[in-house]
């Protein structure tokens, strides 16, 4: 007796393999997307460095500055997304990866907070420092003058990376007022080192012609 080809086949298992069948076999429910705020994505300050990664921006300004990319990118956040009430750190932590090409995880408010703190007080810093090179007399006008250059130009690339459009009249008018304030902090300076000093503590007398 020959055998029914219908019954002796096997089981058909085959199944759709379009996402919505995947996802109704395995009971998976689809991901929802988190709505991004309107003004995260319309923020454009670091479209320049996309495709840029951490590490090159973090080279480039480990080269020339004190700062880290981390704390370049987040402090230039925590002046953009600052409101009446303060700084919105946990929209810039959430939101991180979309709003800087270059940064790629998110941030808790706390890691906003400590990596705007590192930036200031590197800032604070780097400006007492400069600032006692330029009134010691140790560096001539010249000398003075190719600092302020060299220091201005990594200024106005980073502020051209974020955004910012320097027409040429503008950036020639403030390197002349730059110049000019730095002129004025070297002759004062100049004038408080001739002059006599006593100290407060031990009564110690310094400076002067003696």
């Amino acid at each position: 007796m020959d055998e029914d080809p219908v019954a002796s086949a096997p089981p058909n298992r085959r199944v759709a393999a379009g996402p919505d069948a995947v996802r109704s076999l395995l009971a998976v429910e689809p991901a929802e997307t988190a709505a991004v705020p309107d003004d995260v994505a319309k923020y454009e300050r670091f479209k320049k460095v996309d495709g840029a990664t951490y590490e090159r921006v973090n080279e480039f300004l480990r080269d020339r500055t004190y700062i880290t990319a981390r704390e370049w990118a987040i402090a230039r956040l925590c002046a953009d997304f600052r409101t009446e009430t303060g700084v919105e750190m946990t929209k810039i932590g959430e939101n991180l990866p979309e709003l800087v090409p270059f940064m790629t995880d998110t941030y808790s408010p706390q890691a906003v907070n400590q990596a705007r703190s590192a930036f200031e007080e590197k800032v604070r810093m780097a400006g007492a420092t400069f600032l006692y090179g330029a009134m010691s007399g140790f560096f001539t006008a010249d000398e003075l003058d190719e600092v302020m250059y060299e220091a201005t130009e990594v200024a106005k690339f980073l502020l051209e990376v974020e955004g910012v459009d320097l027409a040429v009249e503008e950036e020639l008018a403030g390197e002349e007022r730059i110049s000019s304030v730095m002129r004025e902090v070297r002759e004062a300076s100049e004038k408080l080192r001739e002059e006599e000093h006593t100290c407060p503590n031990c009564g110690h007398s310094f400076g002067g012609d003696a």
